[in-house]
C-alpha cells in the first residue's frame, strides 16, 4: 500500500511540475514580456481575481462530482489555455484566457490538497504513524517536486530569449531608479528607464509558448493515463449527498467561523503578497530594469531550486524542529530579505546578489507552503475541502491585491506592505498554535481524569 501511495503522490507531483513549468516560466515573464499599458501584470491580477470566486463556489461540489483526478485534469486544461493566450497577447485573448486558468485554478489546488492529505492519513492509519507526519513527508515530496518547476520554467525561458535577436540591454542613464526607488509615475525623462520593453521577437515568442503549451498537454496526458482516482466514500459521508453551488459556497464561508480558520487568513494572504512581488516587482524593477528580461529565468532559476530542495527539508525537519520554530526562521529570513531589498541599490556590477535574494527568500516560501497545507489538512481535518477553498482563496487575494497596485505603488513602499502582512500573519498564527497546545492539553488531563476514575 505504502508503494501504491508514494506512486500516486509522485504521478500528481509530476504532473504540476510539468504544468507549472509553464505557468511560472510566465508568470515570472508577464511583467516584462507583456509591458505595454500594464497588460501583464492585468492578466495576472484576473488570474488570481478568477481563482479567489473558483475557491469560494467550485472545489467542493466538482471533487464531489467527479473525483479528485477529474478535477485535477479538466483544471490542467484551464492553464493550458493561458499559454495558447500568450501567442498572441492582446486584451482580449490574454484576458480570457486568464479567466479561464483562474476558474481553473481553485478546483485544481483544493483537489490536490484533498488528495496528498487524505492519501497520507490513510496511510497513517494502516502503519499507526501520526498523521501530521505522514501528510507533512506528502506534501515534502509533492512541494520537492513541484517547486522545481521553477528551474525548469525560467531555464527554459532563458534559453530562448537568449537566443532573441532583438534583445537589448536595459537603457538606463541612471541605475538608482531601479530596485525600491523605482516608481511607476516617474518624471518624462526618465519615463523610458524604468518601463522595460520586451524586445522579444515573435519567432522567439512562437517558440516559447510551443514549449509551453506542449508541456502542459503532458501534463494532462500523465494524469490521465496514470494517476488512480482515490475513495471520498468516507468524506463524502461527513457532508452533503448533493452538493450544489450554494452549499459550496456555504461550506466555504461557514468555515471561517472556526476562529483558527480566521487567525490564519493573514498569513496565508502573505504567501501570496511574497510571490506576487517576486514575479512581478522584483523580475521587473531589479532584474529587468538593470540586468535585461534575458535574465530573469536565470535569475528565478535560483528560486526555484532552493524552493523545490527546502520544501522536502522543511516536511522532514519539522518532524524533528516542530512547526513554531521553521516558521519562525522562515520569518526572519523574509524579514531580512525585505530589509535588504529596501537598502540595496541594484547594479549590473554586482551580479551575485541578484540570485542571493531570490535563493533566500524561496527558502521562506518553502516553508510556509508546505508546512501551511500540511497544517490546513490536519488542523481541519473534518472539511479539508472547504480548508483548502479558504486557502486558495486567501493566498489569490494577496496576489489579486499584490498585482493590483503594482502599476500605482513605489516598490518601496510595496516592500513595507510585505512587511506588515508578514508580522500580523505570524503573530496570529502564534494564537493558533497557542490556542491547539491548550486544547491538547485540556483533552489530555480529561483523559489522565476518566482513567483515574476507572482505576
Amino acid at each position: 500500500m505504502k508503494i501504491k501511495h508514494l506512486k500516486n503522490i509522485i504521478i500528481v507531483s509530476f504532473g504540476f511540475l510539468l504544468l507549472f513549468t509553464a505557468y511560472g516560466g510566465l508568470q515570472a515573464l508577464q511583467s516584462s514580456l507583456n509591458p505595454e499599458k500594464g497588460l501583464g501584470v492585468a492578466s495576472l491580477s484576473v488570474v488570481y481575481g478568477c481563482l479567489i470566486m473558483s475557491s469560494l463556489f467550485l472545489p467542493p461540489i466538482i471533487i464531489k462530482k467527479i473525483g479528485c483526478k477529474w478535477t485535477i485534469v479538466a483544471s490542467m486544461c484551464c492553464y493550458v489555455t493561458y499559454s495558447i493566450g500568450n501567442f498572441k497577447p492582446n486584451w482580449y485573448s490574454l484576458i480570457i484566457t486568464s479567466a479561464i486558468l483562474g476558474i481553473g485554478g481553485g478546483p485544481l489546488w483544493a483537489s490536490k490538497c484533498t488528495y496528498l492529505t487524505i492519501s497520507g492519513i490513510k496511510y497513517a492509519h494502516q502503519t499507526g504513524k501520526e498523521k501530521m507526519d505522514v501528510v507533512n513527508q506528502y506534501f515534502g515530496i509533492f512541494f520537492l517536486i513541484y517547486q522545481s518547476s521553477g528551474i525548469w520554467g525560467n531555464l527554459i525561458s532563458s534559453l530562448v530569449l537568449n537566443q532573441n535577436q532583438n534583445k537589448e540591454a536595459p537603457n538606463n542613464i541612471s541605475y538608482s531608479y531601479c530596485g525600491a526607488n523605482n516608481c511607476p509615475k516617474a518624471t518624462p525623462e526618465l519615463s523610458n528607464t524604468t518601463t522595460p520593453v520586451s524586445g522579444v521577437s515573435d519567432i522567439m515568442r512562437y517558440t516559447l509558448m510551443g514549449i509551453y503549451t506542449g508541456s502542459g498537454v503532458i501534463a494532462v496526458l500523465l494524469i490521465v493515463i496514470f494517476l488512480d482516482q482515490i475513495d471520498l466514500s468516507e468524506e463524502q459521508k461527513r457532508e452533503d449527498e448533493n452538493p450544489t453551488i450554494w452549499n459550496s459556497l456555504l461550506g466555504t464561508i461557514k468555515q471561517l467561523k472556526d476562529i483558527r480558520q480566521c487567525l490564519l487568513i493573514p498569513l496565508t494572504m502573505f504567501s501570496g503578497f511574497q510571490q506576487g512581488f517576486l514575479s512581478s516587482d522584483y523580475t521587473k524593477a531589479y532584474i529587468t530594469c538593470a540586468l535585461g528580461i534575458h535574465f530573469v529565468g536565470y535569475v528565478m532559476i535560483c528560486y526555484g531550486a532552493t524552493n523545490s530542495i527546502s520544501s522536502m527539508a522543511s516536511g522532514k525537519l519539522s518532524q524533528y524542529t516542530g512547526r513554531i520554530s521553521l516558521f519562525m526562521l522562515a520569518a526572519a529570513v523574509s524579514i531580512s530579505c525585505i530589509i535588504a531589498l529596501l537598502l540595496w541599490s541594484p547594479n549590473p556590477d554586482q551580479l551575485a546578489v541578484f540570485f542571493i535574494f531570490p535563493a533566500l527568500w524561496s527558502l521562506s516560501d518553502a516553508i510556509c507552503q508546505t508546512l501551511l497545507n500540511a497544517f490546513y489538512g490536519v488542523l481541519f481535518d473534518d472539511h479539508k475541502e472547504a480548508a483548502f477553498a479558504n486557502y486558495r482563496l486567501w493566498e489569490s487575494l494577496g496576489f489579486v491585491i499584490s498585482f493590483a497596485y503594482s502599476n500605482y505603488l513605489c516598490v518601496s513602499v510595496k516592500l513595507y506592505i510585505v512587511l506588515s502582512i508578514l508580522l500580523i500573519g505570524m503573530i496570529l498564527y502564534l494564537v493558533v498554535e497557542y490556542l491547539e497546545y491548550r486544547k491538547h492539553k485540556i483533552m489530555a488531563l480529561d483523559t489522565n481524569a476518566v482513567n483515574m476514575t476507572e482505576s
